[in-house]
């Protein structure tokens, strides 16, 4: 390490002609290479000596060092150690500055010294950080990982088509539709979207907490953000910080190509915000559209949310609420956004796929399906062996993260590469905030799918003990506790565009597990759009 031109054996061969001159005896040498004099924390030579001279060992009168600033840039440190020092009878020799602590001339230098020794320290951090500031207020991308969507060629984000595609489908998605960020995330893993396994990214799969990423990230708009994330002082401690992610940052035109339009990141930061805020109900307190996201569209496919109409007398005074199911009028994918209007008024929908439900129920091979299916188990073992390994590798992973800021916070600020040091740790940092992120979707993901197996095999049991009883159960159930079973029972619901000429709505209805109607046993159920009786139906089990 080299101070204003000094290597370290340059201090030192000066250190020892000093006490040669003033004949003193060396009696043993403390080095703390490539640590910072901004505390004591982490320099283990520096508390090794101290704790020497609070024992008295080899009864020294002299510290010698370089510079002052070699001994401490921290003023408390300094007059702390110094302090004890001196109660033991050592003094403080800086043999540059030319200031002896067993003189009173030496010790008010000393208080003055360490004092703009810190705060020298802190400019020099703030110039370095500002110079970073800088280049993010010019729209130039400031170290780490380029995002998904990106390649980073020559320190410049260049469009990576491919990926982009992928962005882009993901913001269409979130504000174009009713979908979250969860259904999102599996809209792509069910249409075979993957991701390459390029530097942080560990999955090829998407989880929410991807997504959310995405949606959060203003680069996409062709925006540079700067200081989403600061470092700050832990309070009630000295030289410990953490990292804290910020409401309040600086957003810059970038000067790399966006892949979403202004209006696209407005309208997804808009769903964001609304999305994380509950609105209370205020009428029909109890009511829940208990198809919501099972009845499909006719037209383009996608799930139909359920609405209200609500109704007013001529004084404006409200009186009852028409509940319905209608399409989301999404887009496809050549652009063009479904057309399908027609409102159906749930009590009509609900009551198809009830009467229909009932019809099954007594049917007396219905029971010894839902035994079967009911009897098998949940294994999670394997789930939660690879759970366990990718918490191990987080493990590892935060505590070379602290080491590393550790490092950084321990940068000698004399060192005349003191600022590449600190953008390549910076840029180290970076990557293992990114790889952390991926372990932990890939935990989350896995947690997930255990979750779901779980759920899954309760739901089947709950299912069950309803089905055995449904005409006496059902109509006794709050629309809650209906929407609950509809959903663990039934995965998908098609009905006919228009109401068919035999009075039938329902077009086909796909269930989560096999179901007995007649001599058959069956996962989709279809009918025919001019009869009333059941067409062919597809994917009857094999082992049935």
């Amino acid at each position: 390490m080299q101070v204003d031109g000094y290597s370290l054996n340059a201090q030192r061969d000066k250190l020892h002609k000093y006490a040669e001159y003033q004949g003193m005896q060396i009696i043993e040498e403390f080095t703390d290479e490539g640590r910072s004099g901004k505390n004591v924390v982490g320099r283990l030579a520096f508390q090794e000596m101290l704790s020497k001279i609070k024992s008295g060992e080899d009864n020294v009168s002299y510290v010698l060092v370089f510079k002052l600033s070699r001994f401490g840039r921290n003023a408390a440190d300094v007059l702390n150690s110094l302090q004890l020092m001196q109660d033991n009878g050592v003094n403080l020799i800086c043999v540059e500055d030319n200031i002896d602590s067993s003189k009173d001339s030496g010790k008010l230098m000393i208080s003055v010294l360490s004092a703009v020794a810190e705060i020298e320290r802190e400019n020099i951090l703030v110039q370095t950080m500002e110079g970073r500031k800088q280049k993010a207020r010019q729209g130039e991308w400031n170290g780490g990982f380029a995002p998904f969507g990106y390649q980073l060629i020559d320190k410049k984000l260049i469009v990576d088509e491919k990926e982009a595609e992928i962005v882009r489908l993901i913001f269409d998605k979130f504000t174009t539709t009713t979908m979250g960020i969860n259904a999102v995330a599996s809209y792509l893993n069910q249409h075979g979207y993957r991701k390459a396994k390029r530097q942080n990214n560990k999955l090829e799969t998407f989880a929410a907490s991807f997504i959310k990423g995405v949606l959060d990230n203003p680069v996409y708009a062709g925006k540079i953000a700067y200081g989403r994330r600061k470092s700050e002082k832990k309070a009630g401690t000295r030289g410990e910080y953490h990292t804290v992610k910020q409401d309040d940052y600086m957003l810059s035109e970038g000067v790399h190509d966006a892949i979403i339009t202004a209006d696209t990141w407005e309208a997804a930061q808009r769903k964001r915000k609304q999305n994380g805020t509950a609105n209370p109900k205020t009428h029909s307190l109890e009511h829940e559209h208990i198809l919501s996201s099972i009845l499909r569209c006719p037209v383009c496919g996608s799930p139909m949310y359920g609405n209200v109409n609500r109704k007013k007398n001529k004084n404006g005074e409200y009186y009852r609420d028409y509940f319905y199911y209608a399409c989301k009028h999404r887009r496809f994918n050549d652009g063009i956004t479904c057309h399908y209007k027609k409102q159906w008024g749930q009590d009509v929908i609900d009551t198809a796929v009830e009467q229909f439900i009932s019809q099954l129920t007594k049917n007396p091979k219905f029971k010894s399906a839902l035994d079967k299916k009911i009897s098998s188990e949940t294994d999670a073992s394997e789930l939660e062996k690879e759970i366990e390994i990718l918490e191990k590798k987080r493990k590892q992973l935060v505590g070379a993260k602290s080491h590393l800021w550790q490092r950084m916070s321990d940068l000698d600020i004399d060192d005349n590469f003191y600022t590449q040091k600190y953008a390549d740790m910076e840029e180290q940092l970076n990557k293992f905030y990114a790889e952390i992120e991926s372990v932990d979707s890939n935990i989350e993901m896995l947690r997930q799918r255990i979750i779901n197996a779980q759920q899954d095999k309760l739901s089947s049991e709950s299912v069950y003990r309803i089905l055995e009883h449904f005409d006496k159960f059902y109509d006794k159930f709050t629309d809650r506790e209906k929407k609950q079973f509809m959903g663990a029972f039934i995965e998908r619901i098609d009905i006919f565009p228009e109401r068919q000429e035999n009075g039938r709505i329902l077009k086909s209805i796909k269930f989560k597990f096999p179901v007995w109607y007649g001599d058959k046993s069956y996962v989709d159920f279809c009918w025919n759009e001019k009869s009333p009786v059941e067409c062919v139906v597809l994917m009857s089990r094999k082992d049935e």
